[in-house]
C-alpha cells in the first residue's frame, strides 16, 4: 500500500512538473520576453481616404449612408482623388478604396452597387459605361438634415475616378482595393488590370473582398497580398489551435489579416510576438475597432487610440485620418522599403 501511495505521489509530482514546464514554455514562447522592442507610431490605413462620417447605428447592406452623414467638417468626398491626396498629405500610410466594374470592361472607384444614393444617376453601377459614370456628381446625395440641404451637391461633378486614374496618379502609394461583389470574373478582370503594373507598384497593393473574386484574383496574381473571410479562416483557425508552439500555418504567408480589437487577445503572442511571427511571413496585420460585427469600425478618436497597447506600432484602421494622423508621431521609416 505504501509503495502504491508513493508511486501515485511520484506520478502526481512528475505531472505537476510537466505542467509547470509547459506553462513556462507557453509564457516564454508567447510572451514579450525576447521579442524585439517595437518603436515608432502605428501605421495608418485610411478607410476611403478622407470621407464624410455618418451614424452607423442599425446599418444594413443596403443602407444609404449619404443620407445620414453628420454635419460636414470638410468638403472631401470618399473614393475621389482629392480625398486620397489629402489622406496621404495628413499622414496615411495606405488608403482603402472600393471598385466597381463598368459595362465597357473598366473599373471605377465607387462604393455602391447602385448610383441612386450618392449621385444624380440611376440604376446599377456596373450597367453603365465609364464615360457615363464620369458625368455624374458623386456628392449629389449627401445630406445631414434629412434632405433639407445637400452641402456637397455640385462639389463632386465628374469626380468618380477610374481605377487606372488612381494608379497613375499615385504610382508610389499603397492601396487596399475592395472588390464589392462575390463574382469570380471580377477578380480575374482586376488581375488583368493590375498585371500591367510594375512589380514595385504591385508590391504596394492588397486586394480584399468576397471569397470567390479574391480566390480567382490570387490564382492569376499570387504575388499580390489578398484577404477574404476564407483566407482569414484558413490562417487564424489553425493558428488558434497550434500557434502556442510558434507554428504559423502556410495560409498565413503573404496575406493580410484584419483583427477585431475585442478578439485580438485570443491570438497567441498578441501583440508583439504575433506581429513578429506574421511579419516574418510577409503578412500585414491590421487591427480594426470593435468585435467585427459593426460596419468598418475603426480607431477614430483619441480615446480609441488610448486603448492600444503602449508599444503597439502595427497597422490600424481609421475612418478619421484627419483626426488620428495628428496624434501619431512621425517616427517610422517607410514600411514598404522592401518593395524597392
Amino acid at each position: 500500500m505504501e509503495k502504491k501511495r508513493s508511486g501515485c505521489l511520484r506520478a502526481l509530482l512528475i505531472g505537476c512538473i510537466v505542467m509547470l514546464l509547459f506553462v513556462a514554455f507557453l509564457s516564454i514562447n508567447n510572451g514579450p520576453l525576447f521579442v524585439k522592442q517595437r518603436t515608432g507610431r502605428p501605421f495608418l490605413l485610411a478607410h476611403r481616404g478622407v470621407a464624410q462620417t455618418f451614424d452607423t447605428h442599425g446599418l444594413q447592406n443596403d443602407t444609404c449612408t449619404a443620407e445620414r452623414i453628420y454635419p460636414p467638417e470638410h468638403s472631401f468626398i470618399e473614393n475621389t482623388i482629392p480625398s486620397m491626396q489629402e489622406a496621404f498629405r495628413l499622414g496615411a500610410d495606405m488608403v482603402e478604396f472600393d471598385v466597381q466594374p463598368t459595362r465597357d470592361g473598366k473599373f471605377v472607384v465607387f462604393h455602391d452597387w447602385t448610383l441612386d444614393c450618392r449621385t444624380n444617376g440611376k440604376g446599377v453601377t456596373r450597367e453603365h459605361t465609364l464615360a457615363e459614370l464620369k458625368q455624374l456628381d458623386v456628392g449629389y446625395g449627401y445630406t445631414a438634415d434629412g434632405g433639407k440641404t445637400y452641402p456637397l451637391r455640385g462639389k463632386g461633378l465628374h469626380m468618380m475616378p477610374s481605377l487606372d486614374e488612381v494608379l497613375q496618379t499615385f504610382p508610389d502609394k499603397a492601396f487596399l482595393i475592395h472588390v464589392k461583389s462575390n463574382d469570380p470574373e471580377e477578380g480575374r478582370q482586376l488581375a488583368q488590370v493590375l498585371s500591367r503594373l510594375s512589380a514595385a507598384q504591385q508590391c504596394l497593393l492588397t486586394v480584399y473582398g468576397g471569397d470567390l473574386p479574391v480566390a480567382s484574383f490570387h490564382e492569376q496574381l499570387p504575388g499580390i497580398r489578398v484577404m477574404s473571410k476564407e483566407t482569414m479562416k484558413s490562417c487564424l483557425i489553425p493558428y488558434l489551435v497550434l500557434g502556442w508552439s510558434g507554428y504559423v500555418p502556410p495560409a498565413c504567408q503573404n496575406t493580410e489579416l484584419h483583427i477585431p480589437e475585442a478578439l485580438a487577445h485570443w491570438f497567441w503572442g498578441w501583440p508583439g510576438r504575433f506581429l513578429e511571427r506574421m511579419e516574418s511571413n510577409n503578412t500585414r496585420v491590421i487591427i480594426v475597432g470593435g468585435d467585427g460585427s459593426e460596419f468598418s469600425s475603426g480607431f477614430d478618436t483619441p480615446d480609441d487610440m488610448k486603448r492600444l497597447p503602449s508599444d503597439y506600432n502595427g497597422w490600424i484602421w481609421t475612418n478619421r485620418i484627419d483626426k488620428i494622423a495628428p496624434l501619431s508621431k512621425k517616427e517610422n521609416s517607410e514600411w514598404y522599403r522592401h518593395c524597392a
